[in-house]
This record gives structure tokens, sequence and C-alpha cells, in this order.
């Protein structure tokens, strides 16, 4: 078998297993690895920037008694530092250069992973879709029309592609679980406080965002947080301990769970027929698992909840753009694309005492969900209402685009204070992927998996949404799911090797 099927067969465990039975050294693997992703990058342009040389060095000195040494890996461009390498944050604002590394850096490198390549993401990290100004499209391996979702959407990408078993991922409003949804991946969005985003911040977005990776395994999602969580002198909390290991929480018998489903929309917008069997799929592996599944409403997730969550979102843009700002000495709204602008702006027109009001709110509906939940097992819910969109359907055309330069070029941004005017912007940003800021908002751990494939052969993932410090369970239902609907041997049919 040659390395290139090796990457293509093998997840991440079992890539270490071959590494360390010296079937195959680190350094045919990770040049493998990057000869693959020299030949399928061009169609999707998952690459923001490559770290050949430091791989190639890391690869001949690796500790192969590391648990995964010798593995292929990525890091997203966003939220993460890796002394010496670029970090874009997907914009065409003047780069960030950090001096260190971040302490999940530190984990991956401990671990023997070996990273390849810094993997594209929207401008910091607020579409849904991979697509930006400063880097283009990135674009679905299963079909290049498509999008791979948003705004992990490079390392979901470089994975789908088969590049790479897993890759480094974060979660601020379903940005692990979209593109997992998109190109028929695994992704854990973890409980807050699991994974320590320090030292580069002691928190994201109030707390929404977490890190992780995408992957082809449910074991090899479990494998690499066992690896990574913990906490972190510098970080401000932490997630509660597990009982023991989650890999082997995704090898044991769940036993039988008691599970929810949620079918609504928090935005009362459209569902596609699709995205309703997609649940129905993950519905019925639930009950051929044992389980017993039960209808639920949510009615306190609503269009405030969202709206809440929206506007916390567009506070965190305008402070880190006045960050930037101090940062580079002089402004940079200029060089960040016009969206971004604008939700930055309206993020300065919110007073400190609606923000505040907001974040309370949030955090009510919160406790009101988790409280009335947690004799559930898990939640299965949708993460994206359609099938993966053809790239650029986000983009705003016609009359949207000229009300969104009119925004920017007028400062009309203060129109935005009129509910009617906002809920419009609502439902445009958030018409695809109506539920994952849910779990963001409350913390919670929720696991994306890759169920079902559309008539035209796209993935659609569902999500299962745990109890707050509870991966083990998720992990534990989406490993027998996997067994029981083979999912782990599903490729995207692209640059199959020979």
């Amino acid at each position: 078998m040659s390395a290139e099927q090796v990457l293509w067969e093998y997840d991440a465990v079992g890539q270490a297993e071959l590494v360390r039975k010296g079937d195959i050294s680190p350094f045919d693997l990770v040049e493998a690895a990057i000869n693959r992703l020299e030949k399928v990058n061009p169609q999707i342009n998952c690459v923001a920037e490559k770290t050949y040389e430091q791989a190639r060095a890391a690869a001949k000195a690796v500790d192969r008694d590391a648990p995964l040494a010798g593995v292929p890996f990525a890091i997203k461009d966003l939220g993460i530092a890796q002394k010496g390498v670029i970090t874009h944050s997907g914009s065409r604002a003047p780069v960030f250069v950090p001096d260190f590394d971040s302490v999940l850096t530190e984990r991956y490198r401990a671990a023997g992973l070996i990273p390849i390549a810094t993997t594209t993401s929207p401008e910091y990290g607020l579409r849904l879709m991979t697509e930006s100004a400063a880097f283009g499209v990135t674009r679905n391996p299963w079909n290049t029309g498509h999008t791979t979702g948003g705004s992990s959407g490079g390392s979901s990408s470089i994975v789908a592609a088969g590049v790479v078993a897993a890759a480094h991922a974060s979660d601020g409003g379903g940005s692990i679980r979209v593109p997992s949804a998109c190109t028929g991946l695994v992704g854990m969005k973890t409980s807050r406080g699991r994974v320590p985003l320090s030292p580069l911040v002691t928190e994201s977005w109030y707390g929404f965002v977490v890190d992780h990776v995408v992957s082809r395994t449910v074991r090899d999602s479990a494998a690499l947080l066992d690896l990574t969580h913990g906490p972190d002198p510098l970080a401000p909390y932490a997630a509660r301990p597990p009982k023991g290991t989650f890999a082997a929480a995704a090898a044991r018998d769940p036993g039988r769970l008691t599970l929810a489903v949620y079918r609504g929309s928090p935005l009362g917008l459209e569902i596609s027929k699709e995205t309703l069997a997609a649940l129905d799929t993950a519905v019925a592996l639930a009950r051929e698992g044992g389980h017993s599944v039960e209808e639920i409403d949510l009615p306190y997730i609503g269009r405030q909840f969202m709206a809440d969550f929206a506007g916390s979102v567009a506070s965190a843009v305008a402070g880190l753009l006045r960050m930037e700002r101090v940062r580079n000495g002089r402004d940079i709204a200029g060089d960040v694309e016009r969206a971004s602008r604008v939700l930055g702006r309206y993020g300065e027109l919110r007073t400190a005492g609606e923000i505040y009001a907001g974040l309370e709110r949030l955090h009510a509906a919160s406790r009101q969900l988790i409280s009335e939940t947690a004799k559930y097992d898990a939640v299965l819910m949708p993460i994206i209402a359609h099938p993966p969109l053809a790239v650029g359907a986000m983009n705003p055309k016609g009359a949207d685009e000229l009300i969104e330069n009119l925004l920017d070029k007028l400062r009309l941004t203060w129109l935005l204070k009129f509910p009617q005017f906002f809920g419009q912007l609502l439902d445009k940003s958030l018409w695809f992927t109506h539920w994952p800021a849910i779990q963001n908002v409350s913390g919670q751990p929720s696991i994306a998996f890759p169920v079902h494939l559309t008539e035209t052969g796209l993935p659609l993932g569902v999500q299962a949404a745990g109890r707050p410090g509870d991966e083990e369970t998720l992990y534990s239902l989406a490993g027998q799911l996997e067994r029981i609907s083979g999912w782990d041997k599903r490729r995207a049919p692209f640059h199959v090797p020979a």
C-alpha cells in the first residue's frame, strides 16, 4: 500500500499504529500528505499558509513514543497561535506573527501530530461559508461547485479530500459542526472550558467559542480530545473532568439511552426535505441502536434568542476591530470586508447596557434549556437547513447588495437599531444555519455526524447535543451509530488513489 493510500484508508489512530509498527515512517507519511495537498489544493483552495519545511523537520525529529507520532495534521488560520507562522484570520488586514505557541498547539505537538499547513477561514470566522476577499472560495471535495461550510471550511475540506485524517477547527456559532455537516465528517463542539484557548485569549465571543477538530471517525475525535483537554493556569474556567477517557467512551456500547428530537426552526424559517430526511435517518439509526426517541419543542429558543446572539457577536467584532486598530497603530476598517465593517459598526451602536441585557436573556434561556432537557441523554436536531449550498449562494445580490452598500458607504448602520431591519439581516445571515448557535450560548457539547447523503450525492449531517460536560455519552452514541451505519468508510469521490 502506498503512503497516499494510507492517508486515504486510515484514520489518525490507524496511521499512528502503522508508524508504531514500523510499517511507514513519519517522514514518508508527511511527504505523502504534502504531495497530495499540492495535487488537490488547486481545486479546493483550502490552504492559508504552507508549513512544509517545518513539517519535514518535525517528521525527522518526532518522538516515536508519542501517541500520534508522525500523523500529518492541519491547523485553522484563526484563533490559535503557532510560533513564527503567519496568521491571517481570513482577512486582508495586517497579519499577526506570534512569537509563542498556544497551549493547544503545544498539546498537538506533544501528541506527535505534524502540522503541514494552516487552513482557510472566512474573515474572522464570521460566515458559515468559507469564502473571503483574502483567499477566495474554499470548495467541497464532494462537489467543488458547493460550499465546504464555515468557518472551519478549510479544515473540513483538507480532511474530506483525504490529505489529513483530522484538522484543528473552532466553533463560535456552528463553525465545527456546519463544515462537518457539509463534508461528511465528525465534529465535536466541546463543552465550554474543555480545551483552553490561552495564552492567545482567555475566552472569545463571551465564551461562545470552543476549539477541537473535524475528523473522519469518532475514535479520532475522541482520541484527540483525550490528548488536548484539561485546565490551563491562564484559563478562566474548565469543564468538569470526564469519568474515563473519551476514547473508551467512543468504543463502548452506550446502553439504552433516552433521546429527544427537535425538528423546529428557532427562526421560523424554511427547513428542506433533505434536512428532515437526514434527521429521520439519525432517528432510525438511534432506534436501531435500541434507544427511545421522543419529539420535543423548544419554544423559548426563538427569534429573540438568535437576535441576542447576533448582537453579542456584533459587539465582539466591534471590540476586535478596536484592538486591531491599537495593534496596528491605525484604523483597519478599510482593510476588512464590507460585511465585517457593517457588523462592527452595528456593534459600536449597542450600549453596554443593551449588550449586558442581551447576554442575561441568553443565559436565562440557556438555564431553562439545560434544565428542561436534562432528562434526555442527548437531543437530536439539524445543523444546516438545506443541503450544502452552491458557492457564492450567501453573497448579497441585487437589492440586498445595494442595501449593504448603502449601510456601509452612507454609514446608515443605525437603521439596524430598528427590529424590522435587523430581523431581515438576521434571516439573510442565518437562513442556512438556524440551530448551531444554541449550544455555543449554553456551553453544552454537541457532536455532528454524517448520517445522510442527498439525492445528488452531497453529505448532510445532523447533531446530537448533550448535557454540559458530558461528551462521553455523545461519543458513545456517535461511535455506536458509526458502527451501525459504516459512515467512517465513506469518502468523497475526489482524486481517489490508484
